[in-house]
């Protein structure tokens, strides 16, 4: 292999290296942890001191991670408002979209008072919106979050988490719910299943798809 390959090979690790708030506090604690250790090896009380604050930091940034990471399983309906990470909710009446000429799900939204067209993606894990609805919506990025990188016909790219504190459709109502500020998306937005799967049921029957919350009212 030569060392121009082995370059490239390494810049674009480094690019993908998420550029996040827990990273720097991680790196941050690693050092302190290291430099704790070294004061102990030279026998300097303080050393345990900084060694033992290094643990209790990366703990916390490991459960911050955990958190953040386990908020995309619905059986798992962890809420820590102080983290930002508000309780996710779906709840209304049964709605029923129909197939668009285009072989897809398309249902208009409200995101914060902010109206757009979504996508219905059984296939997209996340709930997403482009950063200019993100941008009408006041959605900022989670502060101190962990980036998701997403899969695109354009390769893979980094987008930043973000909570809708209220989203809206035919007789569904949402809040609190996770979603990505995807750049490089266009003006395409995307309801995901971490929204379809806090419904109590989802289905497609010829060219309509049924959403019913766990509410379970039948309103066509």
């Amino acid at each position: 292999m030569e060392f121009s390959e082995i370059w490239d090979r390494a810049s674009a690790a480094i690019e993908a290296v998420p550029r996040s708030d827990l990273l720097m506090v991680t790196l941050a604690a690693m050092v302190a942890g290291w430099f704790g250790t070294a004061l102990l090896r030279k026998r300097v009380g303080f050393g345990r001191v900084i060694s033992t604050a290094s643990t209790i930091i990366l703990a916390a940034v490991l459960a911050t991670v955990v958190l953040q990471l386990s908020r995309l399983d619905p059986r798992i309906d962890l809420a820590v408002p102080g983290l930002d990470l508000p309780e996710q909710v779906v709840e209304g009446g049964e709605t029923r979209i129909e197939l668009s000429r285009d072989g897809h799900f398309w249902l208009q939204a409200s995101i914060n008072g902010e109206d757009a067209a979504f996508l219905v993606d059984t296939g997209a894990t996340l709930t997403a919106v482009s950063p200019d609805l993100a941008q009408r919506a006041g959605l900022e990025p989670r502060s101190g979050g962990i980036p998701i990188q997403l899969e695109t016909a354009n390769g893979a790219i980094l987008a930043d988490m973000t909570a809708i504190d209220s989203l809206s459709f035919g007789n569904v109502n949402a809040r609190g719910i996770d979603a990505v500020i995807a750049p490089n998306l266009g003006k395409t937005n995307v309801i995901g299943m971490n929204v379809l799967s806090r419904l109590e049921s989802w289905r497609v029957e010829g060219t309509t798809m049924i959403l019913v919350p766990q509410s379970g009212d039948r309103n066509d």
